[in-house]
């Protein structure tokens, strides 16, 4: 398999595995303080990359202000809701319910930006969606005992969150599109993405509010491992998928990084030692096939 191939597999396994390192964390601190504590650390890394490379230059008025707003839906919201619905539901689903942002994504294309929605995407995105709700209603056995295979309260509440960053993370994307297909410098637009998320959770902890307060303290083992997933999804994962589509075929390397819902089912196996259900697979495999359709039209 050609190098660009292995580096968009290689961006699914950091992204499947940032999946599996959130959970305890994510549930310490509690999906505010966690999101916080992470996007704090990554602006930081953009940060000191942007300003050394000199990218920032390429930064113009026109484009700050989309590229906030993109990163206040998709990322303040998006993520924030991502991560309460990881503790509700635990990595699989919550990965598994994340991966419609893609045919989100689509639709909203179609419907905003006039992009083309043929037959065969329609087609994919049905198939995601049954392959999404095959994993949550048939992705577990009587026999699995594991917390992370656990839903704390109503399954409803943490499809719907689910659903609602999926959601976020789409309308972020659709709003950065036309200024990243202008050339912007990726890293210096995820800068102002990232850094404005930070800058709004940042906030929001310090309202006199009980529910938005840290759960647990922000301990050294618990910075080490949210800090270790910033660096996994995006200073690794985002590289190694930035390198391939300088050289791989965009349909096919799209592709084979949103294959993190397989991707994450031996890793579960392997920190839990309890095998996914069949249904675990096969929505997991479906969604795949639904989002090769979607990128390969």
């Amino acid at each position: 398999m050609p190098l660009y191939e292995l580096a968009a597999l290689g961006a699914a396994t950091c992204w499947a595995l940032t999946g599996i390192i959130s959970a305890g964390p994510a549930n310490h601190l509690g999906a505010l303080a966690f999101n916080r504590a992470r996007q704090v650390f990554v602006t930081g890394l953009l940060a000191l990359y942007v300003l050394a490379s000199g990218t920032w230059r390429e930064l113009d008025a026109g484009a700050v202000g989309p590229l906030l707003l993109s990163g206040f839906i998709g990322i303040f919201i998006g993520d924030t809701l991502l991560f309460a619905t990881l503790n509700r539901v635990g990595p699989r689903r919550s990965g598994i319910l994340f991966a419609l942002n893609a045919p989100l994504a689509a639709i909203l294309g179609w419907l905003v930006l006039g992009e083309e929605l043929p037959g065969i995407a329609v087609f994919g995105i049905a198939l995601t969606i049954a392959g999404v709700l095959l994993a949550i209603l048939f992705g577990k056995r009587r026999s699995q005992l594991h917390q992370w295979e656990a839903v704390k309260g109503p399954l409803w509440i943490g499809v719907t969150l689910g659903l609602l960053a999926a959601t976020g993370q789409a309308v972020g994307s659709i709003i950065a599109r036309p200024i990243m297909a202008s050339g912007v410098d990726p890293f210096a637009a995820s800068m102002l993405r990232v850094g404005i998320a930070a800058l709004c959770l940042t906030v929001l902890i310090q309202l006199p509010i009980p529910a938005v307060k840290p759960k647990g303290p922000l301990t050294l083992s618990i910075a080490a491992q949210t800090a270790l997933t910033g660096v996994l999804a995006l200073a690794i994962g985002m590289t190694l998928l930035l390198y391939a589509l300088s050289g791989g075929k965009v349909g096919i390397v799209s592709t084979l990084s949103a294959t993190s819902p397989v991707i994450i089912l031996p890793m579960l196996w392997l920190r839990t030692g309890e095998r996914p259900a069949a249904g675990a697979w096969a929505g997991a495999a479906l969604v795949v096939v639904g989002m090769a359709l979607l990128f390969l039209r």
